[in-house]
């Protein structure tokens, strides 16, 4: 029986599948099955998977379901004591599985272990760190006013907690993951292991670029997550939803072009601001009014440059580095 499953859910994606599955094989950590659902893709995904000779690779094939119903597949198949996903553009450092099995076999009330992320452009050209998270143990109210996890590529989960919790929810698919979190957060203590692991794609095609679906999705997940919150939680409700326009506004500015993206990144974080004026005094808020002024005055191209060279490092770097 493996140690760990490891759940890829696989839709159309021949251009990156085979990173992706590489930068598993390359774990320092081996004793991992290795499952992809292959989620009716129409490309050549499947042919390429059938090319793989590696037999901890296990390929299931299903007509298109969406991320989360190809999620709860994969869990359905898995055998290992621990779990984790990784969507199929995304990719981890070698020490990815071995020091988050660590983190929870040190610390065995826990039933999540998660790390930090690097933020990779769809041109896998640049990306950024993000700030340092260090919440451990009970981290039910950190998750409620910031999705820190970041994306699904990132916690490895005891399977007792998965199965404490069930499925991922399809009705909030553009916000399934920070649902999941959150049931989790409400049974489990989680741990953090403070290094950088996952290289999380924010492509121009990917969920994230569908902001106002994204938007209603995670209100939607806020609402049911306040639903259970202990009494003394229920003023964080301003707080989160500040925090879903201020990541609504970031998505604005990167996902739609010109002085159309700027004038609805705007609108959005002062929705934010209104909500919880409180949100002024965080970084990720002054780095968002920077980037908003930059675009204001700024000729596209030229601000676009500064930005990256300000805020942003090669990918190519980082990957020789960790990969």
């Amino acid at each position: 029986m493996p140690t760990i499953s490891v759940i890829i859910p696989a839709y159309n994606a021949e251009s990156t599948i085979l990173d992706t599955i590489a930068s598993v094989q390359k774990q320092t950590f081996s004793d991992f099955e290795l499952i992809v659902i292959n989620d009716g893709s129409r490309d050549r995904t499947l042919k390429l998977l059938n090319e793989i000779k590696d037999s901890r690779l296990k390929v299931f094939s299903y007509k298109n379901g969406g991320l989360s119903v190809a999620r709860n597949r994969g869990i359905y198949h898995a055998k290992g004591d621990f779990i984790t996903f990784l969507d199929a553009d995304d990719l981890w450092t070698t020490d990815k599985l071995e020091l988050q099995l660590e983190a929870l076999q040190k610390h065995p009330e826990a039933g999540v272990a998660y790390s930090w992320s690097y933020f990779m452009d769809d041109k896998n050209e640049y990306c950024n760190t993000g700030q340092p998270i260090l919440f451990q143990g009970n981290v039910f109210a950190n998750l409620l006013t910031w999705n820190f996890i970041a994306s699904g590529s990132n916690p490895l989960i005891r399977r007792q907690a998965i199965e404490s919790v069930g499925d991922f929810e399809p009705s909030v698919s553009g916000a399934a993951d920070w649902d999941y979190w959150l049931r989790l957060a409400a049974q489990w203590s989680f741990v953090v292991v403070p290094k950088p692991q996952v290289f999380y794609r924010q492509s121009s095609s990917s969920m994230s670029s569908q902001i106002e679906f994204m938007e209603d999705c995670q209100f939607k997940v806020l609402e049911r997550a306040f639903q259970i919150a202990p009494k003394e939680l229920q003023v964080l409700k301003q707080a989160s939803f500040a925090y879903v326009y201020r990541y609504s506004s970031k998505l604005c500015l990167t996902r739609i072009p010109g002085k159309e993206g700027v004038q609805k990144a705007r609108q959005k974080l002062c929705q934010a601001i209104q909500l919880d004026p409180k949100i002024l005094l965080q970084i990720e808020t002054l780095k968002l009014i920077i980037k908003l002024l930059f675009k204001t005055i700024l000729a596209p191209n030229i601000s676009e440059h500064l930005l990256q060279s300000i805020t942003k490092i090669r990918a190519t770097d980082v990957q020789k580095l960790n990969i």
